[in-house]
């Protein structure tokens, strides 16, 4: 049973690294520290990730609710926030989200 579930995490995370969404040079590093010491070290970066990331979703959800007129230096620093966190992790198609929206900030674009 153990044999199958490290087969499927493996799998699981193969696919994440084909379809660009996990860096695997990042994910492996992280992963390289964890030991016997931490060796739920991963599972708690990632799930302080998910946290962290739904707050600064929800802080983002909310600076774009207040349209008149929108704080495009508050928004910029969220998404610096979530594409650190992001890089942190290796999740490179968010990181590159973050990016792009990042420029959108620094432009003044809205409709971006």
């Amino acid at each position: 049973m153990e044999r199958n579930s490290h087969r499927q995490l493996a799998n699981m995370k193969k696919s994440l690294f084909d379809q660009g969404y996990l860096d695997q040079e990042q994910f492996t590093q992280l992963e390289e520290l964890q030991d016997e010491a931490n060796p739920n070290f991963v599972e708690e970066v990632v799930t302080l990730y998910y946290r962290d990331s739904a707050r600064l979703i929800q802080n983002i959800e909310q600076a774009l609710a207040e349209k008149n007129p929108l704080d495009f230096t508050k928004l910029d620093n969220y998404m610096h926030q979530f594409k650190g966190s992001s890089c942190s992790i290796g999740a490179k198609k968010l990181k590159n989200e973050c990016t792009q929206f990042r420029e959108y900030c620094r432009t003044g674009n809205g409709e971006g």
